[in-house]
């Protein structure tokens, strides 16, 4: 296998979705509909295993809460019951047949205590073992504007670098504080930038001082897209983090050790040509849903 060859990716889904609360008491953010330009409603997790599948991804490790094992397996692994199967369009059925082949690329991995977004990526590491991976939102997803998906084109970047890819979008300063934000030095100008800091959602005074970029208007800043290529040197920093009970606001992030990994390793980024959709807070949903269908 060359170096570089990129086949697995992780979706972490072992929050709780408390942003969007009652409704994730009866079913998980992930599960929530989407209407696709086919017109076709899937769940949010489908489109993102799809968007990594556009890529040449070919094995995708879900990190799930154990208890919600099961509802990710009916999904992805378990055939529909004969009735049901019976009642679909034609159309319907080579679709359930497609979701069963889907789903034998599908590995359903464990993150037994919710500690943290860092903390589920660490649970992928055996999964992943010595090999570069895609990782994902498990409430984002991606239009692109290019005949390239979006995943496409970030490990498209990684294979020229052969570094570390974090994708990135432009963002105006008063939501920093909701985004992780990068700097660097542009290799070409507002598309592919060495990046030399990350931060996760910074002030607006301290990105002003620090996260600066050149060429860019004064409010706005470089923020991740919700994509990245990593090499498994993360896992390293992750350990250290859990290992010496690091944590920020109470949990195991993975920002900063994406800076650490930066520092230690370089890191591209790569300015996406596309959209990406929040389908993880109410108001940001309802605009995913008027939206995504009509790119």
């Amino acid at each position: 296998m060359q170096k570089n060859k990129v086949r697995k990716a992780v979706i972490p889904v072992a929050g709780f979705g408390t942003r969007l609360f009652p409704a994730t008491k009866v079913v998980k953010k992930e599960l929530f509909p989407i209407i696709d330009r086919d017109g076709r409603a899937k769940p949010v997790i489908l489109a993102i295993i799809e968007e990594a599948i556009s890529a040449g991804i070919t094995e995708v490790g879900i990190v799930a809460q154990p208890d919600d094992k099961e509802i990710f397996e009916n999904l992805l692994k378990n055939p529909l019951k004969k009735e049901f199967f019976d009642n679909l369009s034609p159309q319907n059925q080579e679709y359930s047949r497609y979701l069963e082949d889907l789903g034998s690329r599908i590995t359903i991995l464990l993150q037994e205590e919710q500690l943290g977004y860092g903390h589920a990526v660490f649970c992928a590491k055996d999964w992943v073992q010595d090999e570069p991976f895609l990782l994902m939102l498990g409430d984002h997803i991606y239009a692109s504007d290019i005949a390239k998906s979006c995943a496409s084109q970030v490990l498209n970047v990684y294979t020229q670098a052969n570094q570390s890819v974090v994708s990135l979008t432009t963002k105006p300063a008063e939501i920093l504080h909701t985004a992780g934000c990068v700097t660097g030095v542009w290799q070409e100008l507002n598309s592919i930038i060495e990046v030399t800091q990350l931060y996760e959602k910074p002030t607006i005074e301290y990105a002003q001082q620090h996260l600066r970029v050149e060429g860019m208007a004064e409010n706005e800043f470089l923020c991740i897209f919700g994509l990245y290529l990593l090499t498994p040197k993360i896992f390293d920093f992750l350990a250290e983090h859990i290992n010496q009970n690091f944590r920020e606001r109470g949990e195991f992030q993975l920002t900063y050790c994406l800076d650490k990994l930066c520092q230690e390793e370089g890191m591209t980024g790569y300015v996406v040509k596309g959209k990406c959709f929040d389908t993880g807070l109410p108001d940001a949903y309802r605009q995913t849903m008027i939206d995504f269908r009509n790119l």
